[in-house]
């Protein structure tokens, strides 16, 4: 059996199919867009700064022991530096007198939330309540107020940071670890970071672990031999008329 088909058939029959054709594509390019959008508008704390000034910021999390806090401390006043410390509440419960000499030493405090959880798993309004909490008790022991937050084991979503922006707290996370929880030696701890050093680098270490103490001289000399001035946070960071890009870091307009 044949088919017939006239010259208007077959002009309407290429018209339905270019019609569906580009119906299909115009879906298609909706939900692309839609992804996109979905990518380029996560929030992001800061991970370092572009900047054009030789500075690095050293950063220490408190959230174990205190032993060896004042031995940290003559070391940054040998070496004539000032760094930032992140501060878990419970840790100031247990360390008040740590806390009050790290302020009195001219260091610079943030919270480190008030138990250490996974602020993933928490409401928006347990994240202000970890952040605010800790941030009383610290204030309590030292009469300095704080708005610098970094989420417990680096870990954040939109929720998180949204949380934080909204309540005028800036998310400081990091863009070279010294890995010093593991164990590291000084000198693995300076082999993993000395090629990564650049101009508004933000470096993680805690105290309460079995070399930082032992090897903050050697970093700290090392990190000056190349030319890098150690500060604070707040000495890095932008406060106002910046943007943070995919990669996390802080942008000036």
């Amino acid at each position: 059996m044949f088919l017939v088909f006239n010259k208007d058939k077959i002009q309407t029959y290429i018209v339905s199919v270019l019609t569906v054709a580009v119906l299909i594509v115009i879906a298609n390019i909706g939900n692309i867009k839609t992804v996109t959008t979905s990518a380029t508008t996560r929030l992001l704390p800061i991970y370092n700064v572009k900047t054009e000034e030789n500075k690095i910021a050293f950063t220490m999390n408190c959230a174990w022991n205190a032993d060896d806090i004042d031995s940290i401390l003559e070391t940054l006043k040998e070496n004539n530096v000032k760094i930032t410390f992140f501060i878990v509440g419970d840790w100031a419960d247990k360390y008040p007198e740590a806390v009050k000499k790290i302020y009195e030493a001219g260091h610079e405090i943030g919270s480190h939330s008030n138990t250490h959880p996974h602020v993933n798993q928490l409401s928006a309004e347990k994240n202000l309540e970890e952040i605010k909490i800790s941030i009383s008790k610290i204030e309590k022991i030292t009469g300095q107020s704080i708005n610098l937050y970094r989420t417990p084991y680096g870990e954040y979503n939109d929720t998180v940071i949204q949380t934080a922006q909204e309540n005028n707290y800036y998310t400081i996370q990091w863009n070279i670890d010294t890995l010093d929880y593991k164990n590291l030696t000084g000198e693995e701890m300076w082999d993993r970071i000395k090629n990564k050093l650049e101009k508004g680098s933000i470096i993680l270490s805690h105290n309460g672990t079995k070399h930082t103490a032992d090897s903050l001289d050697m970093l700290i000399k090392n990190i000056k031999a190349q030319g890098f001035e150690i500060t604070t946070v707040s000495n890095l960071i932008y406060k106002s008329n910046y943007y943070i890009d995919s990669n996390g870091t802080q942008t000036i307009k």
